[in-house]
Order: structure tokens, then sequence, then C-alpha cells
């Protein structure tokens, strides 16, 4: 069976853990936790775990690259060379400013002027790879972007919609791995 590729864009995680930009990170290491797997350090500059969609379904690689989002691209590349897989086969999740927190979306290629995304299209130089977009909602005020993406969830959005949304998105990923992209987008945007 072919592999899939689940991959949660970051920033270091000592820093900047908890914050809305590494909500990508969150998915992954919910979903490694629900699979009952660890991620473990990996040639390819990230953390990778080796798993299934179901036992002895699909097999499905979770990883979650080192360093910086913006730079997110390389270890994505090196992934796909390791197991040498086709790109439409990768799902990259990320924080989206443009949805509502919680709200999440589908959608094949493309950047949605993201950093990360586009770092991961230039450096699998194709754009069919999938994105999952996590909303986190706009800044409020004059707060610039940037403050507000390194910044952490209230506790109360954190448990009453971040959280939930945490795992629909794994459901999501396992959707995708199941029953296809077609199939977990018309599900996850119609529900």
């Amino acid at each position: 069976m072919d592999r899939w590729l689940a991959v949660g864009l970051t920033n270091p995680e000592g820093e900047y853990g908890g914050t809305r930009h590494n909500i990508g990170a969150d998915v992954i290491r919910a979903l490694a936790a629900r699979q009952s797997t660890d991620l473990k350090p990996h040639k390819a500059q990230a953390l990778v775990a080796d798993t299934w969609d179901r036992p002895g379904g699909t097999p499905l690689t979770l990883a979650v690259p080192f360093g910086y989002m913006n730079n997110s691209g390389g270890p994505v590349q090196q992934l796909v060379r390791f197991y040498k897989m086709p790109t439409e086969r990768v799902i990259v999740v990320a924080d989206e400013l443009d949805l509502e927190p919680g709200v999440l979306k589908l959608k094949r290629g493309g950047t949605s002027g993201h950093n990360g995304f586009r770092d991961v299209k230039n450096k699998l130089g194709a754009d069919d790879y999938i994105r999952l977009r996590f909303g986190i909602g706009r800044p409020p005020g004059q707060m610039p972007g940037a403050k507000y993406v390194l910044g952490r969830f209230s506790t109360s959005e954190r448990a009453e919609v971040i959280d939930v949304a945490v795992e629909e998105a794994a459901d999501t990923i396992l959707r995708i791995v199941g029953d296809g992209f077609d199939a977990a987008q018309n599900r996850l945007h119609t529900t």
C-alpha cells in the first residue's frame, strides 16, 4: 500500500510550543498519541513516527520538522525522497489567520500567502500536496500578525474550541488516508 506523509508545521518547540503558529505540530502530536506511537529524531531534520491509519491499514508517517516554520520545505522534501513517495500523498497542517479559530479547510496545492506552505511548495517543486489549514483567527485591534501568531490561545479558547479542532484535524488526516481527499474534503466542508 502506498504510504502517506502528514506534516505539522512549527517553530522550535522549546521557545514557541503552545503558540498559535505551532498548531500544526499540535495536530501531529495528538495523532501520534492517538496511534500510541512516539515521534523520534530522523535524519531528515524532523521528529518522525511511522504508523498506520488503522491497524493493518495504510502506512502513515507523521512528522514535525525541526527549525523554523519558514524553512519547513527542506525536511518535507527530504522525507518525500527518503520514503520515495509522490507529493500528492503529502498532507501539511499549519495555522491560518484568515479562518476563525478552530475552522478547518482542505485544499490541494497553493500557499494562501503562508510562508511555511510557500517553502514546502518551493522545495517539493510541486503544487499537488494537500493543505490542511487550521483557523486561528485575526489579531485583535492593531496587534501585528507576527506577534499574534507567536502568542498563546486563552485557556478557555483552548479548551472549548482549539483542542476539539485539533482532534477533528487528526480525524481529517485519517479520513484522507482511508477514504481519499475528495471524501475527506466533502465531509469537512459540509459539516
